[in-house]
């Protein structure tokens, strides 16, 4: 998004204030300012107050909801687990314009084989700072978009912080993109 876009809320809707993690009503016809839209999900300045605003909201801004990857049915694990990367990458700090792949957040990331023959993703994370209000909210959009992918059935999201995150676990694009070199 390269400008900020002011909208007007069409409904309530559920904000996640920013960094605090708290859930609010935002009322419908409020002034809202899209400072950042990437991987489905907002983040929108309403009263002098950072919000995320879930993807499957996006309606509440006049915008259009994503939609989840298709995959053939008999694909394979190699196109399920690069779905599920390619999901993973959808994933947002709501502060920083860049995704938790890119930011080094995602340690580990495999499927397991389920009896019914559809997968189970196990994730394990990070997150920039141990005290961030937004870890629970990151790691339930994390989960949400995992499940989007055709025949992952479950979603195990571990948050840890062993080892801690440091700005060297970045890529180079993603340091790049906040200006560290």
């Amino acid at each position: 998004m390269s400008s900020p876009e002011t909208v007007q809320l069409t409904r309530d809707v559920i904000g996640v204030l920013i960094p605090q993690g708290t859930k609010v009503e935002l009322p419908e016809a409020a002034d809202a300012e899209i400072t950042q839209a990437l991987g489905g999900s907002f983040t929108v300045l309403v009263q002098g107050h950072l919000f995320r605003i879930d993807g499957k909201d996006a309606d509440a801004l006049g915008k259009e909801v994503v939609r989840g990857p298709e995959l053939s049915e008999d694909a394979g694990d190699a196109e399920i687990e690069k779905a599920v990367w390619s999901q993973l990458r959808t994933c947002y700090d709501p502060e920083i314009p860049v995704d938790i792949v890119e930011l080094g957040l995602v340690y580990e990331c495999k499927l397991e084989a389920l009896d019914d023959g559809n997968r189970k993703a196990v994730v394990r994370m990070t997150l920039t700072a141990p005290g961030c209000g937004m870890g629970d909210i990151l790691v339930a959009d994390v989960k949400s978009k995992v499940l989007q992918v055709p025949r992952v059935t479950e979603a195990d999201v571990e948050l840890t912080f062993d080892p801690p995150w440091t700005r060297d676990m970045m890529s180079e694009a993603a340091q790049l993109a906040v200006g560290f070199i």
